[in-house]
């Protein structure tokens, strides 16, 4: 299934969404790479109510700065829910981005490559993968792209199931918002993946480079800090692998 298109192809509004969280180091930075895109995105900060400079930071690079509704934390998802029915409603987009908040590399050119892949390649949805640090991504490797392989193996093919780096037409994400259960913590990013596909949308990755962020210090030397965001990844898929009727497969893993 294509998405109709919406805006003007060779001139379309762009907002890009960051969601964050007590990220001064790279928030400032962040921003104004972006605004340097080809397509003069208008930038959109959500914020999970930082106690830092955060904030403050966004607003003089530019950006415009909202609060997610609850104090919650990991409340990802709800934060990007929440920027997805701003730039809809109040900002009148024809694609939306989002971009992970901590990236200390971040250039422009990813929001041009993942606007160019709607535009030029006529995608409904574009994702960023890249390379990292040999020890970073455990959760994608431990926990989402084997039980996307096992539930999901349409789906194997997708080097960075849990992408900060998402791209896509207004009307794609409005049918995305109308659905039911949506995660308000880290399951968003492979929630948006599969029921992406199961709606028939066209999704492509697309490659970026290297990826250095700020978080990874905070996990290099314990993964286990990254249990949470385990937990949610690993039951997202489950209650996916139930709505769709998929639990059945783990018959076929040796154990």
């Amino acid at each position: 299934m294509q998405s109709e298109n919406t805006g003007n192809n060779l001139n379309p509004k762009v907002i890009v969404i960051f969601a964050t969280k007590n990220e001064e180091s790279t928030i400032k930075n962040s921003v104004s790479m972006v605004k340097k895109s080809y397509y003069k995105p208008e930038v959109l900060v959500v914020d999970a109510y930082s106690s830092d400079k955060t904030t403050e930071f966004a607003r003089t690079a530019g950006a415009v700065v909202t609060r997610q509704s609850k104090h919650l934390f990991p409340g990802k998802g709800l934060a990007m829910k929440e920027g997805l029915k701003e730039a809809i409603e109040r900002m009148n987009a024809d694609i939306i981005v989002f971009l992970d908040a901590d990236i200390k590399n971040l250039t422009q050119d990813w929001v041009n490559q993942l606007v160019g892949a709607i535009i030029n390649d006529n995608c409904d949805m574009s994702r960023g993968f890249y390379t990292r640090h040999a020890r970073d991504a455990a959760v994608t490797k431990l926990i989402a792209r084997p039980m996307l392989h096992i539930f999901f193996p349409e789906l194997s093919h997708f080097e960075q199931p849990l992408s900060g780096e998402v791209c896509a037409r207004t009307q794609v994400w409005k049918d995305l918002l109308a659905k039911e259960l949506i995660p308000e913590g880290w399951g968003i990013d492979v929630w948006f993946l599969i029921e992406g596909i199961m709606a028939g949308f066209n999704i492509k990755e697309h490659f970026l480079g290297q990826k250095e962020h700020t978080s990874f210090e905070d996990y290099k030397e314990d993964v286990s800090k990254l249990s949470k965001m385990a937990e949610q990844v690993e039951f997202t898929i489950i209650r996916e692998a139930i709505k769709y009727g998929r639990m059945e497969f783990q018959r076929n893993v040796s154990i």
